[in-house]
């Protein structure tokens, strides 16, 4: 019995030691103290992206007008319909209605007059600029005049076109005769006129002052004769041979021709002769203005429905409305854009401030693939709280082009990066010390922990640059994230991070 009691009182104590009471095991439960969660400083590149999607399409879109006021008949598309995907510069035969070529050059002003010798404009001073870019002389270019080197340049435009330069019609060209005859008719009309201008002005010729002469002297000998004749009588009758009432007329005669004479050659004034001239003057030269404005009338025009100006040639045709055999009626006839592939997109005002024109893009094909692009322009978008950013593909193959066309994809716009490596914590290691600097808690190998004044860069990928301004920070330093239970494993410097 003594041994019995024995062994059971050492088995009682035994299982004592296995069996844990309700407060032993709280009291086991307890977390232990408290200790910091650090990360190893870092040197890295830091940088910063803005991803957005876009829109594949062709850039600068626009609808084809045609004028068509001017046409005499109905406006009906009777060939050269360009195929959709075709390339269209300046130059190029856009269409043909009513038989006639719609020419396509560059400018910005819409047509809204037919083009004739005499007129003058902006739209005349773009015909002449459009025309020097396809290597036409067009004269002075820095005249906005219509003028006759501006119609010959448009000649050899349809020239180069295969088409008949357009003319004013068989009406300007009768009228160029008439006036040519009328010029004619004025020119004879002076001529005349001043040849009886020259007569009047020259006096009587030789024949008529010998004649004159001769007058005087008959009279003259006349009066002689009779004179010597006086108070002699006639033998037989004895009446006298000349009476003196005879002598008298004789007299008379001899003073009529002297006057007759000095009449001849006295100086006269030819002023109707010189009238004449100036009237006939003035007749040729308004003859003369009627031809020049016939011939102006019939110089090449440029009619309002053979052209139509865009910008930003060579384009695309996008689409076509109109057919062999339709009426264009107001409404456009094709849709184009700019031959250049490009992708647009729209982002916050907050990222698009951060993009510049002419930064570097990587664009993700549908395949994944990424391919280089250069931001064109960013600008204010529809929804006034965003912009709109155009970015233009580097070279594509046909292949990346065929792929890229109509697709919404990916765009990623590097906007700000460190030069080269800096060192760099967690964003999560930074916290703010009274007067609002940034500061980090570096864990020294004593186990204390200091506090450290830093400046900061970039921050970018949950990481921020940093420059220690107070005490020292360097790579490998451990820097404190956050406060966790001795049980707890330290998390790497990735995933304090990403927190």
């Amino acid at each position: 019995m003594a041994l019995t009691g024995v062994v059971a009182l050492v088995a009682g104590l035994g299982l004592s030691q296995l069996i844990t009471s309700p407060a032993d095991a709280a009291a086991g439960a307890a977390p232990p103290a408290a200790g910091p969660i650090t990360v190893p400083v870092e040197r890295r590149v830091l940088a910063t992206d803005v991803v957005l999607r876009g829109d594949a399409i062709y850039e600068d879109p626009a609808s084809v007008l045609l004028e068509t006021g001017d046409l005499e008949g109905p406006a009906v598309v009777t060939g050269q319909v360009p195929a959709v995907g075709a390339t269209l510069a300046a130059g190029d035969l856009l269409l043909e209605v009513a038989g006639r070529p719609v020419l396509l050059l560059p400018g910005e002003l819409p047509v809204y007059r037919t083009l004739r010798a005499g007129v003058a404009g902006p739209d005349v001073t773009q015909l002449k600029a459009a025309l020097e870019q396809l290597g036409i002389d067009p004269g002075d270019a820095a005249s906005p005049v219509y003028d006759a080197a501006t119609a010959d340049a448009v000649a050899a435009l349809y020239a180069r076109a295969g088409y008949p330069a357009p003319t004013a019609g068989a009406d300007a060209d009768l009228a160029v005769v008439g006036a040519r005859e009328a010029l004619r008719a004025a020119e004879d009309e002076v001529a005349s006129a001043r040849r009886a201008l020259a007569a009047a002005s020259a006096g009587p010729g030789p024949v008529d002052r010998i004649a004159k002469d001769n007058q005087v002297r008959a009279a003259q000998r006349a009066l002689a004769d009779a004179q010597a004749l006086a108070g002699q009588v006639d033998p037989e009758s004895g009446a006298p041979l000349v009476t003196a009432s005879e002598i008298a007329n004789l007299d008379d005669q001899v003073t009529a021709a002297l006057v007759d004479r000095d009449a001849l050659l006295a100086p006269t004034d030819p002023a109707q002769e010189r009238a004449m001239v100036d009237a006939a003057q003035r007749a040729r030269a308004d003859a003369a203005t009627a031809l020049e404005a016939a011939q102006k009338s019939v110089l090449t025009p440029l009619p309002a429905s053979e052209v139509v100006y865009l910008t930003a040639l060579p384009r695309r045709v996008d689409s076509v409305e109109v057919h062999r055999g339709s009426t264009v009626a107001g409404t456009a006839v094709m849709s184009v854009s700019g031959a250049a592939l490009q992708v647009a997109g729209e982002i916050a005002i907050v990222d698009g401030e951060l993009v510049a024109v002419g930064a570097a893009v990587a664009v993700t094909l549908p395949s994944g693939a990424d391919v280089p692009g250069t931001v064109q322009s960013v600008a204010p978008a529809t929804d006034a709280a965003r912009l709109r950013v155009v970015v233009v593909p580097a070279e594509l193959t046909p292949e990346q082009r065929a792929e890229l066309q109509g697709a919404n994809v990916r765009m990623t716009i590097p906007v700000s990066s460190t030069d080269g490596e800096v060192l760099a914590v967690p964003t999560a290691a930074l916290t703010a010390g009274p007067g609002g600097q940034a500061r980090v808690e570096v864990l020294g190998a004593d186990g204390a922990t200091s506090l450290v004044t830093v400046e900061t860069g970039l921050a970018a990928d949950g990481f921020a640059e940093v420059t220690a301004t107070t005490g020292t920070l360097e790579e490998g330093d451990r820097v404190v994230v956050g406060v966790a239970s001795a049980a707890e494993e330290e998390p790497t410097s990735e995933e304090s991070g990403g927190a």
